[in-house]
């Protein structure tokens, strides 16, 4: 089966001319002319990378949902592929409702009637990983139930094992294979999209963003329905509203578009920075309105997470980009050590200012920020700076940003509805009220901690005092004393032991 697959794919990649890439390194460029000899008859009239994106489209809904997450890395691949790969859309024919029907009676364990009081049995989204039907339950609720297509885990598995041993050719046959560290970007595509296989998981991502913004006004996330969810099943709250994309509709009920798109800004500046816990997934089709003007968020298989030290690096950065202040991001970078510690900041600050300094004053409708984070990269790489794993999530929603934003208002300015949020949140975290916070979060293990400073600066002053040897030695004489009280111990026990026998007969 697998070799019938992998057939498959070489007879693709070779009608849409993909050996273009393997044969792009230059120990083989004689044998790719003989390749382009022998099958002149090959007519590829496309660019290379529309070639590519026709090519995964053919191949079936993981290949598209591969080039989806490799979109998302610019900081790896050209430019032009980068643009092509991001209009892959994840749409595919739904399953029957037939297979539907039976993976909901072996999920319940007994037949959809006696769950549901009804369900509708033609799915109103069908994906490549899950579809989604309207049902309700018997108290009458109203709720979405999504289900995961059969058989994805052989599959997926298949076509992994295959992109695996791709990936390892690109990487010893493309010019750029080494670099682009293929082998790692299939690791980590596998490991995510395992993950939308469990909807058990999707359904915790849902009702913890829908915790953190239980009291927003801006912001619905539906409620997930436990007692109805398995891993391959999961129900939640049906919600009604317009898609945000469809504009006009919006204008028409009264909705105003240029407010929607600042609200956007808030809702993922405060995902980002307020919880560490953010959709990344909010293209247009994940999310509606509501007839009152609020966001509803859809579809919670991608969502991206980071640590304290990433919102407050990632503020710094943000706000010295809004002040204009290069030589504090050039700083920031080799602070976190993301750049080498002998990059020089004024080389660094130099080519930051150059690439940054053309977008400001102009409205979104003028600045392409993909193109901005693609340059960024290439002002990176030359510097050697890691590109952080945990962020290119982030840099995709930001993408998705700009899109939205560009379809709602092409005036908005990103960064000047952002900048207030973010200087509240710093000085909500670096200011008095952000010392009391922590001195609110850090007490109650203080019970523990304070009893032991004496003793810690004791043994930190004596460390300094003592040479290495003397550490050693003093190390050694702790050792000994801990052996001899072991030893008495042990020796103690079985005195009483004795004792005992003793008294006993």
């Amino acid at each position: 089966m697998r070799f019938l697959r992998l057939l498959k794919i070489f007879r693709v990649g070779f009608v849409f001319g993909l050996d273009e890439f393997l044969l792009a390194h230059p120990d083989a460029s004689r044998f790719r002319k003989l390749v382009n000899i022998v099958f002149f008859f090959r007519k590829l009239e496309s660019p290379r990378s529309v070639r590519l994106r026709q090519a995964l489209e053919r191949l079936g809904p993981i290949f598209v949902k591969f080039g989806q997450a490799l979109s998302t890395r610019r900081d790896l691949l050209p430019q032009d592929i980068a643009d092509e790969l991001a209009k892959l859309q994840d749409k595919v024919p739904p399953f029957s409702s037939e297979l539907a029907m039976r993976e909901i009676e072996r999920a319940y364990g007994k037949p959809w009637h006696e769950v549901f009081a009804s369900f509708d049995q033609i799915p109103v989204a069908s994906a490549s990983i899950a579809q989604v039907h309207f049902a309700t339950l018997p108290d009458g609720r109203e709720v979405a139930v999504k289900i995961l297509r059969p058989s994805m885990k052989g599959i997926i598995a298949n076509d992994i094992a295959l992109m695996d041993n791709a990936a390892g050719l690109i990487e010893k046959l493309w010019a750029d294979g080494k670099r682009l560290k293929p082998r790692e970007v299939v690791a980590e595509f596998s490991k995510h999209l395992y993950d939308e296989l469990d909807l058990m998981r999707e359904a915790a991502n849902a009702s913890q963003l829908r915790r953190n913004f239980i009291s927003s006004p801006i912001l619905i996330v539906p409620e997930i329905y436990w007692d109805y969810c398995s891993t391959s099943v999961m129900v939640m709250e049906r919600m009604s509203g317009t898609p945000i994309s469809q504009i006009d509709t919006l204008r028409d009920l009264s909705i105003d578009v240029k407010k929607l798109a600042s609200m956007g800004v808030e809702i993922f500046f405060t995902q980002v920075f307020r919880d560490g816990f953010f959709h990344a997934d909010m293209h247009p089709g994940n999310i509606f309105v509501s007839s009152q003007g609020q966001y509803i968020a859809l579809d919670f298989g991608i969502m991206g997470t980071l640590t304290d030290e990433d919102k407050s690096y990632l503020a710094q950065n943000f706000l010295a980009f809004f002040r204009r202040d290069y030589k504090r991001v050039a700083q920031a970078h080799i602070d976190a050590g993301w750049a080498p510690k002998e990059t020089r900041v004024d080389e660094f600050e130099a080519a930051i200012r150059a690439v940054c300094e053309p977008i400001f004053d102009r409205p979104l409708k003028q600045i392409s920020f993909g193109k901005v984070l693609l340059s960024l990269f290439q002002t990176s790489r030359r510097f050697n700076v890691e590109i952080q794993p945990q962020l290119v999530l982030l840099q995709k929603t930001l993408l998705n940003i700009e899109g939205l934003g560009r379809q709602l208002d092409p005036d908005l300015d990103l960064w000047k509805t952002a900048k207030p949020f973010l200087e509240r949140w710093m000085a909500e975290q670096v200011g008095w009220r952000g010392f009391f916070n922590a001195i609110k979060t850090e007490s109650p293990n203080w019970g523990s901690t304070l009893p032991q400073i004496p003793r810690l600066v004791h043994r930190a002053l004596l460390d300094d005092r003592l040479s290495p040897i003397e550490a050693e030695m003093m190390k050694l004489v702790q050792l000994q004393k801990t052996r001899n009280r072991m030893l008495f111990l042990i020796a103690f026990l079985l005195a009483g032991m004795i004792v005992w026998q003793v008294y006993s007969a």
